[in-house]
């Protein structure tokens, strides 16, 4: 399969006509304009502006210290270098506690390029999702693993491995669609329920951690190149080992991989 090097204008009906045709779409996060413009000229779809630049860009231990003020500054320099992929940013933590703050925070993210705005959490989100989508913001619901919760999760683990949990994530995904969420994003969870979730829901769903039969796939840029120092997480794949042209080669390799199937492989995915 060959990857374009001059993308069409990603949208959400891009996205939701793949999810018909059964076609992969992929995701990779990018802060500042190089990223961006790399990914969108290499077969990306998806661009996520997300608060994982608290650790990656910032060197926090986690996402929790990462501001409005922070995405917003990246989705501009990104923004500039995007060549069509649709552009999604992170709402961070504490920046939709309350309708109004949602609605002013989603609007800034917005205002400077954002095409949608991402949430973590399950069912509680429904009336925000609800909130903002009527008002034209497309929302992308992030269930599984959601970092802005680790100090209740305990940890970074694998979510939904309980039947009664994976029932239950199943029946919110629904309830976040029904609230009009445009996208969800699952991380950490077993191959199963991602497939569960991915077949119940008529929205795109996008893996991280979720197995090979979600709709798109995405990881951090900094794992994908091997760049991040830490260990990487089972569901990394450094695909700049084997590029014959750096970054570039190494965007466009996991791309074709998504899209191909050949990745997420087996050794990437929780049972």
């Amino acid at each position: 399969m060959s990857v374009s090097n001059k993308p069409k204008k990603v949208t959400l009906n891009t996205l939701s006509n793949l999810k018909k045709t059964g076609e992969k779409f992929a995701s990779l996060t990018a802060y500042d304009y190089c990223e961006a413009h790399a990914q969108s000229s290499n077969g990306v779809e998806v661009i996520l502006v997300g608060d994982s630049l608290g650790m990656v860009v910032q060197g926090h231990d986690s996402s929790l210290p990462v501001t409005i003020e922070d995405v917003a500054y990246h989705v501009r320099c990104v923004r500039r270098g995007n060549q069509g992929a649709l552009l999604m940013a992170d709402l961070p933590f504490m920046s939709y506690y309350s309708e109004m703050k949602t609605l002013e925070n989603a609007a800034v993210l917005m205002r400077d390029g954002a095409h949608m705005v991402k949430l973590e959490g399950g069912a509680w989100l429904a009336e925000s999702t609800r909130l903002l989508s009527e008002r034209g913001i497309p929302v992308c619901a992030h269930m599984g693993l959601t970092p802005q919760s680790i100090n209740h999760l305990g940890g970074y683990r694998v979510q939904g491995r309980d039947p009664e949990k994976a029932q239950a994530m199943i029946d919110e995904g629904l309830i976040l669609q029904d609230a009009g969420a445009s996208i969800i994003l699952l991380e950490c969870v077993p191959v199963e329920l991602g497939q569960r979730i991915t077949e119940k829901l008529d929205v795109p769903v996008i893996g991280i951690g979720a197995g090979p039969h979600t709709d798109g796939q995405i990881m951090v840029i900094q794992d994908m190149l091997g760049m991040f120092p830490s260990k990487p997480a089972k569901f990394v794949k450094n695909f700049l080992t084997d590029s014959q042209d750096g970054i570039q080669g190494a965007i466009r390799a996991y791309a074709k991989a998504v899209k191909d199937g050949s990745f997420p492989a087996p050794e990437h995915c929780y049972t």
